[in-house]
């Protein structure tokens, strides 16, 4: 089911912070937020950094790839400029000093694998690898303290699953299709994560009933949030860090 806190913050700091940086994990700590969640794909040279786009131009000036960029030029990148010049500077961060950040203050962590076309496999293989190595001390069981794996992409769940199949997973779907419970069997997943605007009250009730935790993002409203947990959604991410508490 879901074991995990409620309201997520989501990319790190929701609209209050240049998302996915380290400044936004510590806008979400600020707020009282011990939940987040952010997006991971790799360097050219196969490094887990945090990045949404897989092209420049909106976080990060400029054109270009984070796929053909060595990690080390990521990071001498300005993710925080075009957010406000108060977090100009702020650098591309690794995944494994999110990570490291995030367990030093007790965050809990959705990671979503968002691979470039065509290496869907090897995302989902390197980063799960990489995780497993920065979560030695915690044991296979202790899904409270083991970050949960979400992804669009099948394949590079899959790779995760094969990877590291006692870490959980969460399949994530703008739409519900009709396949949705063969493709989370499939997966072995523990979650279906979903677009919460396509969502309907029995849709809900059916993932629920099958036995599946049941996420969605990006709720910004408090009176949404509370409809959809009323039909039984356990837990969402938002932008509104300062309309929805952490503990909504």
């Amino acid at each position: 089911m879901w074991p995990y806190p409620k309201v997520i913050a989501h990319r790190g700091g929701g609209s209050l912070a240049p998302e996915n940086t380290l400044a936004a994990m510590r806008c979400g700590q600020e707020h009282g937020f011990a939940a987040v969640e952010f997006d991971v794909m790799l360097s050219k040279d196969g490094v887990p950094v945090l990045m949404h786009d897989p092209e420049f131009g909106r976080t990060v000036a400029g054109s270009g790839r984070v796929a053909d960029t060595l990690a080390a030029d990521l990071q001498k990148m300005d993710a925080g400029k075009w957010f406000s010049a108060l977090f100009a500077g702020e650098s591309v961060p690794l995944y494994a000093d999110v990570v490291r950040f995030c367990r030093q203050h007790g965050i809990w962590m959705n990671v979503e694998i968002k691979p470039s076309s065509g290496a869907e496999e090897e995302t989902g293989r390197v980063v799960v690898e990489q995780t497993q190595a920065l979560f030695t001390d915690v044991s296979v069981t202790d899904a409270l303290h083991l970050p949960l794996f979400s992804s669009f992409s099948f394949a590079a769940l899959m790779a995760a699953k094969h990877a590291a199949p006692t870490i959980p997973r969460g399949f994530l779907m703008d739409r519900v299709t009709p396949d949705w419970k063969a493709s989370l069997q499939e997966l072995a997943a523990k979650a279906l994560h979903t677009n919460h605007k396509h969502l309907t009250a029995d849709t809900a009730r059916e993932i629920k009933d099958a036995g599946y935790g049941l996420f969605c993002y990006t709720v910004n409203t408090p009176e949404r949030a509370t409809e959809i947990l009323h039909w039984g959604v356990d837990a969402f991410c938002t932008d509104r860090l300062d309309l929805i508490p952490a503990d909504f």
